[in-house]
């Protein structure tokens, strides 16, 4: 049973962060953002090819973490793969020792660095949930038996502040019918929406934790409003950002400090986006009291 689960069942409180691993072979540099991480963390996700850009593969990095002594959180996206491949790079990772595993569609390739790559979406990630129950119960999706069975903890991604939200209602009450244990929102800057989510949420009795995207400038947060689906910054807080320029990072702390106050009695964990900040993540964890 992995850390994570393991609190996570029993009710506590839990803190994740995530890393994105490196465009070419050097990975100090992450590894030691990493080793930063966990020393406030539960557990570090590791992104597969985020934003469509090439990068190093998250199953790779998963077992780095693994062998350093860190809990990784395997991101595994449809958008790359056939159901064929799914299934192996699953079964690799239970064998590497790799017990989380994050269940995303993944972006589409016209976003990322090589807008001309065919995109797989042989799954989605309901159906890829449902994949790694049939390889818990020992067949493949062929029907075929396997010889030795994986077991994960299984996560997926909700965004509580989509407008409509209900579709992202019924997306999470079909993955947790399709295997999903844990759920990562996408971030979030107006608590109410957020509240108003986990009251009809709640039924389900999937723990959440919430997802803090630390902002770096108030273009970065119209950039979000404008490209990122799920991602509503308020205008109060890109004001915020817009004054601030000379200590964008001491602003970006108090901000997210400020709103996980407010929204962590509403949840059962925090999941930290820091996109390159990784640095800031260990202040925001204790100015919040986490």
């Amino acid at each position: 049973m992995s850390l994570l689960s393991e609190k996570l069942k029993k009710g506590e409180f839990v803190v994740t962060s995530e890393v994105g691993p490196p465009k070419g072979t050097n990975i100090e540099g992450m590894l030691q953002d990493a080793k930063i991480l966990s020393e406030k963390v539960q557990a570090i996700n590791v992104t597969d090819l985020q934003s469509s850009v090439m990068r190093v593969g998250s199953l790779a990095i998963s077992k780095i973490l693994l062998d350093n002594g860190l809990e990784p959180v395997y991101q595994l996206t449809c958008r790359d793969r056939n159901r064929l491949a799914l299934q192996s790079d699953l079964l690799n990772a239970f064998v590497f020792g790799i017990q989380n595993v994050l269940c995303l569609t993944g972006d589409h390739t016209c976003l990322g660095d090589h807008p001309e790559t065919k995109p797989v979406f042989d799954l989605d990630s309901i159906s890829l949930l449902q994949t790694v129950l049939t390889l818990e119960s020992g067949k493949d999706l062929a029907g075929n038996d396997l010889d030795g069975s994986p077991t994960f903890f299984k996560g997926a991604v909700v965004a509580p502040a989509a407008e409509p939200v209900e579709p992202q209602l019924i997306k999470m009450e079909k993955k947790i019918a399709a295997g999903a244990q844990f759920f990562q929102t996408q971030a979030i800057y107006v608590p109410k929406k957020f509240e108003d989510f986990m009251q009809k949420a709640q039924c389900f009795g999937a723990p959440v934790l919430l997802g803090v995207v630390l902002l770096k400038s108030s273009a970065m947060a119209k950039y979000m409003n404008e490209n990122v689906a799920g991602v509503s910054v308020p205008d109060e807080i890109i004001k915020e950002m817009d004054v601030e320029k000379k200590d964008r990072k001491k602003k970006s702390v108090e901000i997210a400090v400020r709103l996980i106050n407010e929204m962590k009695p509403m949840c059962q964990g925090i999941h930290f986006m820091p996109l390159g900040w990784e640095s800031l993540v260990p202040d925001i964890i204790n100015e919040a009291g986490l």
